[in-house]
Parts: structure tokens; C-alpha cells; sequence
């Protein structure tokens, strides 16, 4: 099992991943995640403001924000998706989370196919609280795409690279479902301790929907299918999992 790193400010452990976002969040003991959803999207520095202030409602400090979901356009080129990230974690950096190149924050960012935002946007986020009767515990894995992380770029190593039939997706999907277990092991969980399931692909997962998902056990909650792409270009498939004992929108 990959081992996680506790991030003591947050109240929380990570699983170590790629400088922009961490492979997953889970609640250290006394503690609690939950996910938050913006009834209106926002941009990104106006979210940034509207988490922290959030946090500061709720007495918890900018540090106990552990992950978040995004929208952006559509798909950026690999320099643009870095450069993009640049700019994320600088405010990660001024909260006191991201040190030293290790960022625990886990993260989705994908791109709606349909009437997208006209820059990225914060859709919604986790954070923990301190452990009350009845919630407890929780985690995020953070979205995976079809295509290995920390490889020195996207588009040589994608899975079946450029094919969309439905033989390809299910081999993308089956490539990120282990990802996804992966990533929950690593965080002490597993599909029955989630509570959503989230698909983002523009193409059409039922004829492996039963089969490859549900009898995999990975769909306890039913999936909550996105019709949106991975945040980089040439990637179809991706997915995200959590187990959060609080969920509201704001």
C-alpha cells in the first residue's frame, strides 16, 4: 500500500501525487471532510475568497482545505496546463499548504462540453472540520485520467492514444478504475466506503457501464456522469471518488 503523509494543519493525511494536486485526501482522527458546492460556479481567485471565508465561518483555518473540483473551457495544451497550475498552487503556497514542491490538496479539473465557463472555475470543495456526533472520518480520491501521472508528459504514455471504440474505453476505464482503487487503498478505503462516483468523458460508457463499474462494485451510490473532458489534450476518460459524511451547496 503507498504510504500517506499526515498534514497536520489541515487535519488530514495525503497521498503523494504531482505538484499540482495530491491522489487523494483522508480525515485524521478527530476529524471530519466535508464538501461544499457552489450553487454558481466562480472564478478562481473569487472562489479562493469565498473558501476562505467559508473556512473562517466555520472557525477552520485556509489549511484545512483539502480538495476541490474545477471547470475549465477545454482541454489545455500540456504548457498551458502547467503554466495554468502555476498560477492554482500560488495561493495554495500563501495559505501554507503547499511547501516545498508536496502539495496535499487533491483535485478534479475537467472541462464541460457544453456551455463551459469562459475561465476556469471553482464547482466545488472539501475541507475538515472537527469530528461531530454522527460525521466522522471521509475521503477524496482525487480525479485520474486515462494516462499515467508523473511521466515526463501526457501524450506519449495515454492509454490506447487516440482511439475512442468502445474496445478502447473499456480499456481506459478499466486503466482508471485501478487507479482509483489505487487510490483508495492507499487512503484505508475502498468502494463501499464511498459515497459518489463521478465519470467525466464525452463518450458513451454503458456498454461497459454494467460489467466493468457496477459489478466491480464501483458504483455503491449509482455514477454521477459529467459530460465533460479531461483537463489535457488527447485524454477521454476520467473519474473521481469520495466518501464524505457532510455534503452542502452554497
Amino acid at each position: 500500500m503507498t504510504e500517506t503523509t499526515i498534514f497536520e494543519a489541515g487535519g488530514y493525511r495525503y497521498m503523494r501525487g504531482v505538484f499540482q494536486y495530491s491522489g487523494g485526501v483522508a480525515a485524521e482522527p478527530g476529524f471530519a471532510i466535508e464538501r461544499a458546492r457552489f450553487r454558481h460556479p466562480l472564478p478562481l481567485e473569487d472562489g479562493f475568497a469565498a473558501i476562505e471565508a467559508h473556512l473562517a465561518a466555520l472557525g477552520r483555518p485556509p489549511t484545512a482545505f483539502c480538495a476541490c473540483e474545477l471547470r475549465s473551457p477545454a482541454p489545455f495544451t500540456e504548457d498551458g496546463f502547467a503554466a495554468f497550475n502555476r498560477v492554482y498552487v500560488g495561493t495554495l503556497e500563501r495559505w501554507g499548504i503547499f511547501r516545498g514542491g508536496d502539495n496535499p490538496v487533491a483535485r478534479s479539473n475537467v472541462c464541460p462540453a457544453i456551455d463551459p465557463p469562459p475561465e476556469p472555475v471553482f464547482h466545488a470543495f472539501a475541507y475538515t472540520v472537527e469530528e461531530a456526533a454522527g460525521a466522522s472520518g471521509g475521503f477524496v480520491a482525487a480525479g485520474g485520467a486515462d494516462v499515467p501521472e508523473g511521466k515526463a508528459n501526457y501524450r506519449d504514455h495515454i492509454v490506447r492514444r487516440g482511439e475512442t471504440s468502445p474496445e478502447a474505453l473499456r480499456e481506459k476505464a478499466r486503466f482508471v478504475l485501478a487507479e482509483m482503487e489505487a487510490r483508495m487503498r492507499a487512503l484505508g478505503a475502498g468502494w463501499s466506503d464511498s459515497t459518489a462516483t463521478q465519470l467525466y468523458t464525452v463518450h458513451d460508457p454503458h456498454p461497459f457501464f454494467a460489467d466493468e463499474i457496477v459489478a466491480r462494485g464501483a458504483a455503491p451510490g449509482g455514477l454521477t456522469w459529467h459530460y465533460a473532458r479531461p483537463p489535457v489534450e488527447g485524454l477521454e476518460y476520467e473519474m473521481d471518488v469520495r466518501g464524505v459524511p457532510v455534503e452542502r451547496a452554497i
